[in-house]
Formats: C-alpha cells, sequence, structure tokens
C-alpha cells in the first residue's frame, strides 16, 4: 500500500467512523411517521394530520422524498440503517470536497478532517443531511465551472430538481450559484477600477461564466417546479425563516454558543481561515471571499448553519494554508527513506490495525440497545409507554421537543399540540404555547380553547406546578417527564 493511498483511506475511514454514531434527534420521529403515511396511503401529505393545533391546515413541505427513504430505511434496517444512512452522506459530501483541497497530502487530510470536526453539530437522521451532501456537490460543480468547465453547470438543474424534493435546504444551492455570480462581478469591477482591463475587455473575458451562471440559476428556479407542490416551493425557504420564534427559542436557529465544546471546532476554523488567508501570497480571489464572509455571517446568526461553513471554507483554509507555509516547507529536509517493500508493509499494518480499531467504534452504533439507551435520554419514552397503555384521556398538551416523538409513538390516538415542524406552525401558535408553558397569565384560556385535559411536560415545567396546585391529578411522573390529567380515568 502506497503512502497515499495509506493517507486518504485513513482520511475517510476516519471521517465514517466520526459519522458513524446515533443519528436520531428529536425531529426524526415526525419524518419517519410522516413517511409511513405516504408509504401507506400512497399520497403526498398536503395538509397536517398529526397535530391539535393546525390539524387540517394546508402542509407543504418538500423533504416528502428524503421521508419516503428514511421511513423505508428504518422499517427495513431500522436504528443502524439510519446511522449508516447519515454516516454515507457526510463522507458522500466530504469526498467531494476532497477534490477541490490544494496542497501537500497531509495537510489536506488535516483540513478534511478539521472541517469534518466542525460539521458534526448538523448531522442526524433527518433530510436536512441530504441538503449537506448536495451543498458539497454543488461547491465542486460550481468549482469546476471557475476553472473553465462550464459544461459542468448543466449537471445542476437535475440535481435541484431532486434536492427540492429531499429538503427545503435547496435554498443553499442558489446562495451558491448566487456567491459566484457576485465573485463574478466582484473580479470584473476589480479589473476596471485597478485599470487592468477595459470594461468591454473585462465583459468579453467574463461574460460567457456570468451568463451561464444566470441562465443555470433561472434553470433551477424552473427546476424546483419539478415537485408535487409546483412553483409555490419556491418561497418555501422565506416561510420558514419569517417564523421570528424559531430565531428566539429554538438552539439551532440560534447564534452558536461558544461554552459548548461541540461548537468551539467552527471557532477555530473560522480563526485559522482568518490567518491563512492574511499570511498567504497568493491571490485572493473574490469567489472565496465572499464564501468565507457569507458562510461566517451565517453561521454567526444561526448555528445550524456552521456544516455550511465547514464545507465552503475547507478548500480556502487548504489552499491559503499551504502558501501560507509553503516557505518553512523549502527549509525541511527529509530523513532515510524505507526500502518500498518495508514501507509498503509497515502501511498495509497500520491500516489494519486503524480499520479494526475503526470496525470497533463503528459497531457501537448498530447495537439497538445503544440506541434506545440514547432515544432515552432525549424524550420520555416510560412515560409515552404510560400514555400508549392508558385508554384515550382526552386531548394533549406536550412540550415541544416531545412532540415528534408523540407523533411517532402515539398518533392516531393522541395528536401533538405542538411539535418540531417550523414551517407549520407560526409565531401565534408557539408563542400561544410558550406563554402556556410559562403559566403566564391567561393561560386558562389556552388550555379551555383547545379543551386540554392531559398535559406532557417536564417536571420543571412552570406550567406542571400551576396545574398541580391547580387539583390537576398527576397520572405519571419521574426525572424526565410528568403526566398531569384533569377530569381523567385510568385503567
Amino acid at each position: 500500500m502506497s503512502f497515499r493511498r495509506l493517507v486518504v483511506g485513513l482520511t475517510f475511514l476516519a471521517v465514517f467512523t466520526m459519522a458513524m454514531r446515533v443519528s436520531v434527534d428529536t425531529d426524526t420521529w415526525w419524518h419517519l411517521r410522516a413517511g409511513e403515511w405516504i408509504v401507506q396511503q400512497r399520497q403526498i401529505l398536503r395538509t397536517d394530520p398529526f397535530s391539535l393545533t393546525r390539524q387540517g391546515e394546508t402542509w407543504i413541505y418538500p423533504g416528502w422524498l428524503a421521508q419516503i427513504g428514511l421511513y423505508t430505511i428504518h422499517n427495513e434496517f431500522g436504528f443502524a440503517g439510519l446511522n449508516l444512512i447519515t454516516a454515507l452522506m457526510v463522507v458522500l459530501a466530504f469526498v467531494f470536497i476532497w477534490l477541490l483541497l490544494d496542497g501537500p497530502l497531509l495537510m489536506r487530510a488535516f483540513v478534511l478532517l478539521l472541517a469534518t470536526t466542525v460539521s458534526g453539530v448538523y448531522w442526524s437522521a433527518r433530510p436536512h443531511i441530504f441538503s449537506f451532501a448536495l451543498t458539497g456537490i454543488f461547491l465542486w460543480v460550481l468549482a469546476r465551472a471557475y476553472a473553465g468547465r462550464r459544461s459542468w453547470l448543466w449537471t445542476l438543474p437535475p440535481l435541484m430538481a431532486l434536492w427540492s424534493n429531499l429538503h427545503g435546504g435547496f435554498a443553499i444551492g442558489f446562495l451558491l450559484i448566487a456567491v459566484y455570480l457576485v465573485g463574478e462581478v466582484l473580479e470584473a469591477s476589480l479589473s476596471v477600477l485597478h485599470r487592468h482591463a477595459t470594461v468591454s475587455e473585462v465583459w468579453r473575458e467574463r461574460r460567457p461564466i456570468i451568463q451561464a451562471l444566470v441562465i443555470v440559476g433561472l434553470a433551477c428556479a424552473v427546476a424546483v417546479a419539478i415537485n408535487p407542490h409546483g412553483l409555490q416551493m419556491l418561497l418555501y425557504p422565506f416561510k420558514t425563516i419569517s417564523v421570528s420564534t424559531l430565531q428566539a427559542y429554538i438552539q439551532e436557529w440560534q447564534s452558536p454558543d461558544f461554552h459548548r465544546l461541540e461548537v468551539q471546532p467552527f471557532l477555530w476554523m473560522l480563526i485559522l481561515c482568518m490567518v491563512v488567508l492574511a499570511l498567504s501570497d497568493k491571490r485572493k480571489r473574490a469567489v472565496e471571499l465572499v464564501l468565507v464572509a457569507g458562510f461566517a455571517y451565517l453561521s454567526l446568526v444561526a448555528a445550524r448553519n456552521i456544516a455550511l461553513f465547514a464545507l465552503v471554507s475547507a478548500p480556502v483554509v487548504a489552499r491559503h494554508g499551504y502558501a501560507a507555509v509553503k516557505p518553512l516547507l523549502k527549509n525541511m529536509t527529509t530523513g532515510p527513506q524505507l526500502p518500498e517493500r518495508r514501507a509498503q508493509g509497515i502501511n498495509i499494518v497500520l491500516f489494519s490495525i486503524v480499520t479494526i480499531a475503526a470496525l470497533i467504534k463503528i459497531s457501537v452504533p448498530l447495537s439497538d440497545q445503544v440506541n434506545q439507551e440514547a432515544i432515552a435520554n432525549q424524550v420520555p419514552v416510560e412515560a409515552i409507554d404510560y400514555l400508549r397503555h392508558q385508554p384515550s384521556l382526552g386531548n394533549l398538551l406536550n412540550s415541544y421537543n416531545w412532540g415528534g416523538y408523540v407523533i411517532w409513538e402515539l398518533y392516531p390516538k393522541y395528536l401533538s399540540f405542538v411539535d418540531g415542524r417550523t414551517d407549520l406552525f407560526n409565531d401565534e401558535i408557539l408563542e400561544a404555547y410558550l406563554a402556556v408553558w410559562r403559566a403566564e397569565p391567561g393561560w386558562e384560556d389556552m388550555i379551555d380553547r383547545w379543551d386540554i385535559r392531559l398535559v406532557l411536560l417536564e417536571p420543571y415545567a412552570p406550567l406542571a406546578r400551576v396545574l398541580q396546585d391547580s387539583g390537576w391529578e398527576q397520572l405519571y411522573a419521574d426525572d424526565q417527564a410528568v403526566v398531569l390529567g384533569q377530569g381523567v380515568e385510568q385503567e
């Protein structure tokens, strides 16, 4: 085994090993239920059947294809299958990023593994993992077009058609096209301002790529319409970000908390990116600066964008990092070389040892018990199991983070009051829920409006304490959840 194959093999083995983990989160559950509904009913969901507060309301969601895929994988292979598909999408994204990296082999491996570590906050068995992979593919295609292979741009419209049926993150594709377009315009403007060329010369040189980006961008907009909801899907991304409650209360939509260890690699890569750009003697391309600045801004506004920053910044760090350290490398001397056959043998032994260690780690999230234990730390498994074995006790008010699990385990016996479908629940519903959860003045009106007879809340929720003081009966309680009822009878 050559040294190159050893480094590449170990790098991607490390990426897969890091990505192979328990991937279920609190939103995975409603995606699985939606996928099951679509498969069983043989039609696309167009209205909400799962919630008490939005039942029957129009629900336009682009991820129906991903939901079918995730449900089918879970149905056939369980949680191990979900963990595997999540890890494979991570590897797919970084395969295309690897193709964009410049510099010595070991430096490229370091940059890729750093980017992998940064993006880890994003990985979960949800449709957005397909957006992650497609972002890597889009970056590779656009980089090839930038290098002169403009014909590759025509792979983007069919990819966009697929993306718009997998996840609402298809807006990222348009953002990347726009960044490259802005980069070309900036390069042209700077050439004219610095008098390196006339306007006509600059336009003649850059017109083909600018026109190609505009035309392909429009073609991608048309491609988005190839979905069950038609052209109205183009407005979907704006609908989600218009819900102000998301930014105020939902962690992944808030600015990153750098006190959390898993977020700090983003800070390391951001600083590293600034340092290598400052030290590099290579020409800074406008598109590089716009990519780094734009996605750094998006990541600082909402932590869910950190993974995208990892993808767009890795090629920049590799290119300018090599330029920054190249003068130091010139003075380095190499030691004596081992005979080729002996070196290859050592490489094979090293790769085998690391592979065995990786397989041991990979086997852990394949265990159903390990997945169940992780799930029990996320959602109130025992409380939900209690409700499953009781007769229907009336309308339920549940904690926001547990709504998806309620949908998966208790639908149609119980509907969720609120859950993670941010495209469905507007500010009015979410703010009303928060006011009730906090037991703010007027909470009784919301309980009466929806005829709530049962609540599933955290023991520390203010509403739980107020309801018990108001005479509601405690039906179930543990360290994670409490179930309270009003005017209900237990078996």
